[in-house]
């Protein structure tokens, strides 16, 4: 890989290549091989009638499978969506390995091939599903089916130093398109399986009901973390990358990113706080101003409310560290809510009280094992004032429309006991007699 190649070994290499490729074409044109040839589009017509009868039946099989886990449906639709391929490697061994009992091995030598390369496509595209990005998905799957079509072809050797010749010069590093090659494919397998362990822990960390729901955000984080960053630095290491200009441009860039990025560093720095203290934790009912929501998410740079209205807030999590938070639930879900009413002079007091309680008492939501309590806390112009307080335990479930159900009960009590809830009154009173009017200033 460290020889010297120049333009010259490049030219020889590639007549070479064009070479055996000639030499190819022209073995195809024998009678057994076109032979050959023709059993293998016949078995490749057969497969697709097949999957073209088998595919429908198939997928219906599969939507009655409603408890499978996902990984296992997304694998059982890759097989539905290969089932041609699959048939036509089921079919091309067997007929591969009949030609070798009864004739000559050179009879079966193209279709061993076909079957060699439908095996390492068909193992490829499965292996690939694992793969998240489509992207990176496609291009893994066709570098690999290039390379190994090439390996079975016996191509491998000229193909690698050809591109290994392709390279620049930059200092002391050579960087060739085979290095780069080589570094795409190791990177995208290790971070597809950095990506499967991290689904896989997550869901077992996320079952884990020992740990605490920030403990299982900040878990998941430093794993992912952790995961990606080792797969990013084995796998440059593994291909021959020297990693010490990396660490040394990375310093600089982190220097820059320092000053440029300070609101994002910070954002970071409070989302890693609010993980470790746990002073806010999914499913918590918080108020930040006039949001009200409960915590939907946490995520790296921002914490997701959800309110009862449907509107997703994304809080910076500086804002949750810096400002004032109501957490209605921090270290337990029960919450107090006030509501103030006011009832006529004529009206018993203790009656009132008493008729509130057990009107509050009587709505869904509202604890039972912490009584409800009525007090007086004025007299009004028009009206005694009270406050009637009550416990609920679902923040979640809206705090109007609780107030609502104890107001419409206590409208209900009052009318049934005759209580009266009074409204402001005035009284405007005319003056008949002549006015008075004011004495005249004297000079002195």
């Amino acid at each position: 890989m460290n020889e010297e190649f120049n333009t010259d070994d490049a030219m020889e290499v590639a007549l070479g290549m064009l070479g055996q490729l000639e030499l190819f074409l022209t073995s195809i044109m024998r009678p057994w091989n076109a032979y050959q040839i023709g059993m293998a589009f016949a078995l490749l017509l057969v497969a697709h009638l097949l999957a073209h009868v088998l595919a429908p039946r198939f997928s219906e099989w599969l939507r009655g499978q409603e408890g499978w886990p996902k990984w296992r449906m997304r694998l059982a639709v890759t097989f539905r969506n290969r089932l041609r391929l699959i048939l036509f490697v089921g079919m091309i061994w067997p007929l591969v390995w009949i030609l070798r009992e009864v004739t000559w091995p050179s009879r079966s030598y193209l279709l061993a091939i076909v079957g060699q390369l439908a095996v390492a496509w068909l193992l490829i595209a499965i292996l690939t599903r694992i793969i998240g990005n489509p992207v990176v998905r496609a291009l893994v799957r066709y570098i690999g089916w290039a390379w190994v079509s090439l390996s079975i072809l016996g191509l491998t050797d000229d193909t690698r130093r050809i591109l290994d010749g392709i390279a620049v010069e930059i200092a002391d590093s050579r960087i060739s398109v085979w290095l780069v090659v080589q570094a795409v494919l190791l990177l995208a397998v290790l971070f597809a399986l950095a990506r499967f362990i991290t689904k896989q822990s997550t869901q077992r960390i996320r079952a884990n009901e020992d740990i605490s729901p920030s403990m299982q955000v900040l878990a998941v984080k430093a794993l992912q973390v952790g995961l990606y960053g080792a797969a990013f630095f084995i796998g440059l290491r593994t291909v021959g990358v020297d990693l010490t200009g990396l660490a040394v441009l990375s310093g600089a860039i982190g220097l820059g990113l320092g000053f440029g990025l300070q609101k994002v560093v910070s954002n970071l720095v409070s989302g890693v706080i609010i993980l470790l203290d746990k002073s806010i934790k999914p499913g918590d009912v918080i108020s930040l101003g006039e949001t009200f929501g409960w915590i939907n998410a946490l995520g790296a740079r921002y914490v997701s409310v959800v309110t009862r209205d449907g509107r997703e807030y994304l809080i910076p999590n500086e804002d949750l560290i810096t400002g004032q938070v109501v957490n209605w639930s921090h270290s337990n879900e029960f919450v107090r809510l006030d509501i103030y009413f006011g009832t006529a002079y004529g009206d018993d007091p203790h009656l009132v009280r008493r008729v509130a309680t057990e009107a509050a008492q009587k709505v869904d939501r509202v604890l039972d094992f912490k009584k409800p309590v009525c007090h007086i806390v004025g007299f009004g112009d028009s009206s005694v004032d009270y406050i009637l307080r009550f416990w609920i335990s679902d923040p979640t479930q809206g705090l109007t429309n609780i107030r609502g159900n104890v107001y419409l009960a206590l409208w209900d009590a009052f009318k049934e006991n005759g209580i009266s809830i009074p409204f402001p009154q005035r009284e405007v009173r005319m003056l008949e007699r002549e006015i008075i009017q004011a004495p005249e200033p004297t000079v002195d």
